[in-house]
């Protein structure tokens, strides 16, 4: 499916980068871009231990390349952040336009197009999800060290759902080390539920499993926590982490119930380094 440079699920998810189909735990290791710098760049790539797709109960390990670009505090490009424009950017708000990528998931290996190890069969039987393009629109508001956003995106291609993520955070500089950590929640349109969690008659034939389908609700809800160690002016260490549970219609999923788990953790370790256009 989980949310993510050239990829990243984003993440996190994510519930993306853990679930190509969700949002990424974190994101890859990047420095802080310094104020007014025009066009930055940043390359590098992260390691990320992570249930295979949305709900799985096995675990895999992918190495995910990251590229980001960004001009000063406006525009923004990469996967787990999507492309998108600060429209509004004053007085601690931020708000404008957001697409973002969602990786398809493959019944025969999962979700995640950079899985290096790992993998699960529980998906056979029941075909392929295309990876989704969802187009929509943030608000943000950051008082202090305390940050709140939201996010409603309408997924076109491997999905026709509505998704709205919610996250809140609080970061803290420790000498040059900054951590971050805080809530996270999902919710999503009945097409966006069946869509990844739902089972039809040809489906239930194929895999043995249990029909099954659900309305709109909360996808997943959980907590995620990042510590970035800048090395000097252009490059930086990111250990990320987070911890999700699956809401109760995706959660009762026989896909779920019979081969998956609810609880979801992923974690990883990226590097970045960032130069000037």
């Amino acid at each position: 499916m989980r949310a993510v440079p050239i990829l990243f699920a984003l993440l996190v998810a994510q519930p993306a980068l853990a679930q190509t189909a969700g949002h990424p735990a974190g994101p890859p290791g990047r420095p802080v871009p310094p104020r007014d710098e025009g066009w930055s760049v940043t390359v590098g790539a992260a390691f990320v231990v992570s249930p295979v797709w949305q709900g799985s109960r096995d675990t895999a390990l992918s190495l995910f390349p990251d590229l980001r670009v960004r001009y000063k505090d406006s525009l923004f490009a990469s996967i787990p952040d999507g492309v998108g424009w600060n429209a509004v950017n004053r007085d601690g708000w931020k708000a404008g336009p957001i697409g973002k990528l969602r990786f398809g998931r493959n019944e025969t290996r999962g979700g995640s197009p950079f899985l290096i190890a790992g993998g699960s069969d529980a998906l056979i039987g029941l075909g392929n999800i295309g990876a989704a393009f969802e187009l929509g629109g943030f608000v943000e508001k950051r008082i202090g060290a305390v940050r709140g956003r939201v996010e409603l995106r309408q997924g076109f291609g491997g999905h026709e759902g509505v998704v709205a993520d919610l996250s809140a955070g609080y970061q803290q500089r420790l000498g040059r080390t900054i951590v971050s950590i805080g809530p996270r929640a999902s919710v999503a349109s009945m097409a966006f539920m069946n869509t990844y969690f739902g089972i039809d008659a040809v489906q239930s034939q194929r895999s043995g499993l249990v029909r099954y389908a659900t309305s709109g609700g909360l996808v997943s809800y959980g907590v995620g926590t990042s510590v970035i160690h800048p090395l000097n002016r252009r490059s930086a260490l990111t250990l990320f982490a987070g911890v999700d549970r699956l809401g109760e219609k995706p959660g009762h999923s026989s896909l779920v119930v019979e081969r998956g788990r609810r609880m979801q953790a992923t974690a990883g370790l990226g590097y970045g380094f960032r130069f000037g256009l």
